[in-house]
């Protein structure tokens, strides 16, 4: 129903030092095109595409290529689907976009606006493996309910360290976390010897925040903020 999935939107306010702290996670930068008039820049752990712009909107947006656009909002709007925003016409990109029961933003956009590195997806950064975009949440089913209507599938539940459904697609897979601990959407990032990565990021000269929330074991767990806001959440685990 979305399309394929693009990237990871996020507000940098300045593109350039975030592009700068990702790389030096292990990132690669693709070739961004010419669809935007302000700064952007894209990095990828050949999983994950997270999109640095520097232009103020509601950020982190999950963003998806739906080619034809404006043929497919009415059929999403028959789901319930309630757009924000509308920018159509001949003489635009066109994009669109709404929130899911979160609060997330979801955009549409019309054609892609980069092209991927030539890099093996299993070539993961310093950080681990991407598993997923996880979301706080004070209802989770709704959200489950929500995103299966648009085609994701849900594949596991969990009630710790609090409760946590798992949806999966073909190109991302989202978490939703039933918890007041956390205060924004995070990136998340396994690794079965995540201590070993962790100080490794350490010796790269970047600190860990201290706003790690206390249902994780700041042992084996470590949260790290990006230049522009975004949280890393990175956790032991099997990938």
């Amino acid at each position: 129903m979305l399309g394929r999935f693009l990237e990871v939107s996020v507000h940098a306010p300045d593109a350039l030092e975030s592009l700068e702290f990702y790389q030096k996670l292990g990132f690669s930068p693709a070739e961004v095109g010419e669809t935007w008039s302000h700064p952007y820049g894209v990095v990828t752990d050949g999983r994950l595409f997270i999109g640095l712009h520097q232009y103020e909107f509601p950020s982190p947006s999950l963003t998806f290529v739906k080619p034809d656009l404006y043929r497919h909002l009415e059929p999403l709007e028959a789901l319930g689907v309630e757009f924000a925003f509308r920018k159509l016409g001949d003489n635009v990109f066109n994009e669109a976009g709404f929130r899911d029961p979160s609060g997330v933003m979801v955009t549409l956009l019309e054609a892609r606006t980069f092209s991927p590195p030539a890099r093996d997806p299993a070539e993961v950064s310093v950080c681990g493996y991407f598993s997923e975009f996880g979301v706080p949440t004070t209802d989770p089913q709704a959200c489950k309910e929500f995103w299966e209507k648009l085609g994701f599938v849900a594949v596991e539940e969990f009630e710790d360290p609090f409760r946590r459904i798992a949806l999966t697609s073909d190109f991302l897979d989202l978490g939703f976390y039933e918890t007041r601990e956390l205060r924004r959407p995070v990136l998340t990032f396994v690794d079965a010897d995540m201590p070993a990565r962790i100080a490794k990021i350490m010796r790269l000269g970047l600190e860990p925040s201290p706003r790690l929330p206390p249902s994780f074991d700041a042992q084996t767990s470590a949260l790290f903020v990006a230049p522009e806001g975004t949280p890393l959440l990175l956790l032991t685990g099997d990938a």
